[in-house]
């Protein structure tokens, strides 16, 4: 900031990164206080409220907004590790409140502050390498919120890049949908799993040992279906990489016993 002082970043931690994939949160904070930011987890935060937005239901999504509107808005930016998330503050919020209201003009307001992670680090704050190495092939999948909805698509190829013993190996159809889309996969799972075995597929025939995204949801769902599959191909969001902190288990795997 220009008085000096760090930026004040609110981590919006995911329902799914706090209920099953807590290391995805630790290596945010990590990425975002080896930049220069001090970073809260404000104790107060909820749902986004998107499955409820996507099931059509906007009284109770105006209601879980203006609860992240008031947990959110004296920070100076709120980064999330996810792009629907994220995307859902900073695009949907807004249009939940009428125009001209005290709401609205908060719902802006946060709007105009909220990024994902990647596009944070490398849009808001200008990083383009991390001072990390991994060993070993990745490929990466492009999450549609965060792809179509906030543009995230050279940003995490950039950073990647810049990682000591990386090799990144585009898969064929890497912007296709992978079939989770929040409740769609609940509504229409015949549907859904072709989408995923068309993507697991993709994802098979490059080789890569890793598979990476940074959507939780996207990675559960394509890493169901490697493991069901027999696949040894592992996944991981992308901030465990970019943080270094792959010593973890990969999704959707568990600690092996003695």
């Amino acid at each position: 900031m220009d008085d000096g002082k760090p930026l004040r970043v609110a981590l919006f931690v995911t329902c799914l990164v706090d209920l099953f994939r807590p290391t995805v949160g630790f290596a945010a904070v990590r990425l975002l206080e080896n930049a220069g930011c001090e970073v809260e987890v404000p104790e107060a935060q909820t749902c986004c409220g998107q499955p409820a937005y996507n099931s059509g239901d906007r009284a109770d999504t105006a209601a879980i907004a203006e609860q992240v509107i008031a947990a959110f808005e004296s920070y100076d930016y709120v980064v999330a590790p996810s792009g629907s998330c994220a995307g859902m503050i900073a695009k949907h919020y807004p249009a939940l409140f009428e125009e001209g209201s005290a709401l609205r003009r908060r719902a802006d307001a946060l709007a105009a502050k909220t990024f994902e992670l990647v596009q944070f680090l490398s849009d808001v704050l200008k990083i383009d390498s991390v001072d990390t190495s991994f060993e070993g092939t990745v490929t990466y999948h492009d999450s549609c919120s965060g792809l179509r909805e906030l543009g995230i698509k050279q940003q995490p190829r950039t950073l990647l890049g810049s990682i000591d013993g990386l090799a990144l190996k585009e898969m064929e159809e890497a912007e296709t949908c992978c079939g989770f889309g929040g409740t769609f996969c609940i509504k229409y799972p015949d549907i859904s799993n072709d989408m995923v075995a068309k993507k697991t597929a993709n994802i098979a025939a490059t080789g890569a040992d890793l598979l990476l995204a940074g959507d939780l949801g996207c990675l559960m769902n394509m890493a169901g279906k490697l493991t069901r599959n027999g696949s040894g191909i592992d996944a991981r969001h992308i901030a465990e990489v970019l943080a270094g902190m792959t010593d973890t288990p990969a999704i959707g795997k568990r600690e092996e016993k003695e």
